[in-house]
């Protein structure tokens, strides 16, 4: 069984209240690799493992049928630093 590209990005927007979630099928369309950007205020203060944890609590459903999970996670704030640089 395969997961969506557009199931997982539409259950990290509203699992994280993302204001952005990019999510990108490295598996060659077969539904078992992803790479995803989330960026969420509910990351603030938290460390980069947290903030995979909480990811990986949110979609553990879809994370479980999945071959490889990759994310980076960032804070409204740190997204903009990020994109102005």
């Amino acid at each position: 069984m395969s997961v969506s590209q557009t199931t997982l990005e539409s259950q990290l927007k509203s699992e994280l209240d993302a204001e952005y979630v990019s999510v990108t099928d490295t598996s060659g369309g077969c539904g078992q690799n992803f790479e995803v950007v989330i960026v969420s205020e509910m990351f603030a203060g938290q460390s980069t493992l947290q903030r995979h944890r909480l990811v990986n609590n949110k979609v553990k459903s879809l994370i479980s049928q999945l071959h490889a999970f990759s994310q980076k996670t960032f804070t409204p704030a740190e997204w903009a630093k990020r994109q102005a640089a």
